[in-house]
């Protein structure tokens, strides 16, 4: 019996090993495409119940991506087309996130074509990184496909303002993200969250080996990335706050590159971007530590006060320098100056009184004849013409002292016109070196700035008075 029963079971193994022939080849493709057809309806089924689009699968998800790469959503090298979009994404998000709190970087990308890893814990990362990385790699960001592309118009967003493509996470995302090796090899940056959702309070969870697979088939080196502020900037399931961003950019990673990797590298960049301080000029800072200490209030009310005797510098030059440095002060810093401009405002209406004669200069006597005529109509009341006909304040207080004003109308006149004035522009110059702190290191291209345009606007003023 062990003889017949052993003959029996190899022709049974040779059954059942025997190549197909051509009638069971066409049975097993029609029970395949029965299969597919079975599952085309379920999704187009889903579909009509959810309103959304079905996603390709497998080697149609990888021609989907190649197709956006031919039509030029996601171009197959960073040419004339891609950088344009790309330096106009940058553009676009540079501005959206200075008014928000700016963004500042730390490195570069390489060059070539590379595997962009960070951490995620807001809807701000991509825009951050898009404002940060290097145009000329032409981002392309791996988007959840449940999300950003489960509607027509928020995958047209996705597409147009970040350079999306859909990932899935609930599989076939490999196949979605090997769509994009040739765009990796021409050049490209594609940029992924191995996370694979938004995190909470700063954490870096977990990595998934996707993005470091497609590095490695591509032959591109991964690039950890860190994110800092993006969490502050617009917190999971919460409203937009205003914030400063920091985008610390590694070192490039060559050859098979582990999860445990690349994580570590993102968070202890991104450890680093959270306990980077702010640029900042030290101009800035020598200024700001003068006028926030017991010198801060005395040179304020000085300046003011010689401002209305003689000296031709206005205060409001004083509040734009020093309030810019030191926002905090810009209050007290004002009210000073104010009470300074007022006092020497009534000694210079004293000693006009008793025929002193003080300096005056880049003033003209066109404007001492303007200011008599009115204060021969208006009296003290006068006076509020001089925050809008750029005569100095020193000019009105010698011309009312020799038209022999009162001190208290003047003073009450005078504290309505120049408080008026003063509160205005010193508070609005604080205002400035609040929502400027991000900026700080131009502090010093600033006063340039505003010493060039302080002189052309009195030399028009004096010359218009000639």
């Amino acid at each position: 019996m062990t003889g017949p029963t052993h003959r029996t079971s190899r022709r049974r193994a040779r059954r059942t090993t025997r190549p197909l022939g051509r009638g069971r080849r066409q049975g097993v493709r029609a029970g395949r495409g029965l299969r597919a057809g079975r599952r085309e309806v379920r999704t187009g089924r889903r579909a009509l119940l959810t309103g959304r689009r079905p996603l390709p699968t497998g080697r149609r998800a990888r021609a989907a991506v190649r197709a956006d790469v031919r039509a030029g959503l996601h171009p197959g090298g960073p040419g004339s087309r891609a950088t344009s979009a790309a330096w106009l994404r940058r553009a676009l998000w540079t501005v959206a996130l200075t008014l928000t709190g700016g963004v500042t970087r730390h490195g570069q990308l390489p060059r070539g074509g590379c595997v962009v890893v960070a951490n995620h814990s807001s809807h701000g990362d991509t825009a951050a990184l898009l404002a940060a990385l290097d145009a000329r790699h032409a981002p392309l960001i791996g988007a959840a496909a449940d999300y950003w592309f489960a509607t027509p118009w928020r995958s047209r967003i996705c597409r147009r303002l970040a350079a999306g493509f859909p990932v899935r996470r609930t599989g076939g995302g490999f196949d979605d993200l090997l769509g994009t090796a040739d765009a990796l090899r021409a050049g490209h940056a594609v940029v992924l969250f191995p996370e694979g959702t938004r995190g909470r309070e700063g954490a870096v969870g977990d990595f998934r080996r996707g993005a470091l697979l497609l590095a490695e088939r591509a032959g591109v080196p991964v690039v950890p990335v860190g994110l800092a502020g993006t969490d502050r900037l617009l917190p999971k399931h919460g409203r937009l706050r205003r914030t400063h961003l920091r985008v610390h950019i590694g070192a490039p990673q060559y050859g098979p590159v582990t999860p445990a990797a690349a994580r570590d590298a993102v968070r202890l960049l991104a450890s680093r971007a959270a306990a980077a301080p702010l640029p900042d000029s030290r101009l800035r800072r020598r200024t700001a530590a003068v006028v926030a200490s017991r010198c801060g209030l005395p040179l304020a009310f000085a300046w003011a006060f010689a401002e209305a005797l003689s000296w031709p510098l206005m205060p409001e030059l004083f509040l734009a320098v020093a309030c810019v440095a030191a926002p905090r002060t810009g209050l007290r810093l004002t009210l000073t100056a104010l009470a300074g401009s007022l006092a020497g405002g009534l000694l210079a209406l004293q000693l006009a009184a008793t025929g002193t004669h003080l300096p005056a200069p880049l003033t003209t006597d066109r404007m001492r004849a303007e200011v008599t005529r009115q204060l021969a109509h208006e009296g003290a009341s006068a006076v509020s013409h001089q925050p809008w006909d750029g005569i100095p304040y020193k000019v009105y207080a010698a011309e009312a002292g020799r038209a022999h004003v009162p001190a208290p109308d003047w003073f009450l006149a005078s504290a309505e016109a120049r408080g008026s004035r003063t509160l205005t522009v010193g508070l609005a110059f604080a205002a400035l070196g609040a929502v400027g702190r991000p900026w700080r290191r131009w502090y010093a291209g600033y006063l340039a700035l505003l010493g060039g345009g302080f002189a052309v606007g009195l030399g028009v003023i004096v010359a218009s008075w000639s």
